[in-house]
């Protein structure tokens, strides 16, 4: 929500010769036509002739004086519905204006700037507005490119009844679209080294390892008395119970490659607005199940990058969590660097759980690395977009060996065919697990 107050008259920056600058073609055409039928009254003796120039030369300086004199002054607001929209949706821009002045307004042209991926520059006419009025107006934007994107300033124009003189201002308040990556909606399946965010199969730690390291929290209603702790009630002088176990959330990273020699083409349908809008889908299926998750890249950037090792919070932190990714996200580009030693450096420092990843084109050196990934995390599910698949829409010899070097390291790798969707690609993942064995079984992490 934007907004910004302004006023017209005799107060405004830049004076008389300002408003003069205002003058439309009418006002510039009367202006002359004036000026001409002046000097040849003079030449021609003719005095009708002069009243009539005279009078074609005054009317837009009066129109100009009369505007510059007229004090308006209007207040204007912009809101945004929704501020984050997925790529290819449309957002609802609402625009209110208010007259705050004693004295009813000419007629205003109302212009906001947008930029041009979002559409043409919306433009509105509004009549008369009475005093303590407001009119409201809306437009819609849309963009298939993610961005973030600003709205405004917002611009008035006032012109006078005759349409000799226009006076344009500028608020200065602005507002910022953010268009996301589209987002699929995945299956639940059980991916290689998987296990329940919540439920049975969860790991617990205990935060009570006696007497003096008990955690307790205020008492809540239908608690069990069993668990009240009185040596924390007496010193907090209220109800007080021991907080005995604490669920730890099954953890989650989503790895995208940004390199930039790892992706041709760009637009909409290119390799590696594919691979962000599969990230996207990957985070919140994830945190739907009730997993930590961070975003993390080639770069060894890590978001969120608060709480335990850069992973989302509790549960109720989860909203917050999908919107700071989804905004990186939105902004996200190609990197300069050259491999995956640095993402590979931040999942070697401890057990990382589940571990999707969205890798661009892999060279042996590349492969290598990533292969080596998979030794710290619990399960691990790639998708390669190698530059010859995305081209030719099958793997190449090359891409094919790719793909079965990860798979030996104990990766599940599909390569992605230009065009394909990733609900078959999420729901394919579990069944190369089970073809080639990997993880497969009672024993294996994953399995409940």
């Amino acid at each position: 929500m934007g907004g910004a107050g302004g006023g017209f008259g005799g107060g405004d920056k830049g004076g008389l010769r300002v408003a003069l600058s205002g003058l439309t073609t009418r006002g510039r055409s009367f202006l002359a036509a004036g000026v001409a039928a002046a000097i040849c009254a003079y030449v021609l003796g003719q005095s009708d002739l002069l009243r009539v120039g005279l009078l074609l030369a005054v009317l837009p300086l009066v129109c100009t004086f009369v505007l510059y004199r007229t004090r308006y002054r209007v207040t204007a607001s912009r809101r945004l519905s929704p501020a984050r929209v997925p790529a290819g949706s449309e957002a609802r821009v609402q625009l209110r204006m208010d007259n705050v002045s004693r004295l009813p307004t000419g007629l205003l042209m109302l212009q906001d700037r947008v930029p041009y991926v979002l559409g043409p520059r919306p433009r509105f006419v509004l009549d008369r507005v009475e005093a303590g009025g407001r009119r409201e107006v809306s437009y819609r934007v849309r963009s298939d490119l993610r961005g973030r994107y600003p709205l405004g300033p917002l611009q008035l124009r006032l012109t006078d009844p005759f349409g000799m003189c226009e006076l344009t201002r500028s608020f200065a308040a602005y507002d910022t679209l953010t268009v996301v990556p589209r987002v699929e909606a995945l299956p639940a399946v059980r991916l290689t080294g998987e296990a329940k965010g919540y439920g049975d199969g969860r790991n617990r730690s205990l935060a009570l390892a006696g007497e003096d390291d008990v955690i307790p929290r205020g008492y809540r209603y239908g608690d069990d008395l069993r668990r009240v702790h009185w040596r924390s009630t007496a010193r907090y002088g209220e109800l007080m119970v021991r907080r005995e176990e604490q669920p730890q959330r099954a953890r989650c990273t989503v790895l995208l490659d940004t390199r930039r020699a790892a992706f041709q083409g760009a637009g909409p349908d290119s390799a590696f607005e594919w691979a962000v809008s599969g990230t996207a889908s990957a985070l919140f299926h994830m945190l739907e199940r009730g997993f930590s998750v961070r975003l993390l890249t080639d770069t060894g950037n890590s978001v969120p990058g608060e709480g335990a090792d850069g992973f989302a919070g509790a549960s109720q932190e989860s909203a917050d969590a999908a919107g700071l990714m989804m905004d990186t996200l939105a902004v996200v580009d190609h990197s300069d660097g050259p491999g995956l030693s640095r993402a590979y450096d931040v999942l070697r420092g401890g057990n990382e759980g589940l571990l999707v990843a969205f890798f661009g084109d892999l060279d042996e050196e590349q492969t290598a690395v990533a292969a080596k990934m998979r030794q710290r995390s619990g399960g691990a599910v790639a998708f390669v977009l190698d530059r010859e698949t995305w081209a030719f829409g099958a793997p190449s010899e090359r891409g094919e060996e790719r793909l079965r070097m990860l798979r030996e390291a104990g990766w599940s790798a599909l390569a992605v065919p230009p065009g394909a969707s990733l609900t078959t690609l999420w729901q394919n993942a579990d069944h190369h697990r089970t073809a080639d064995g990997t993880g497969s079984g009672p024993g294996a992490p994953g399995w409940s």
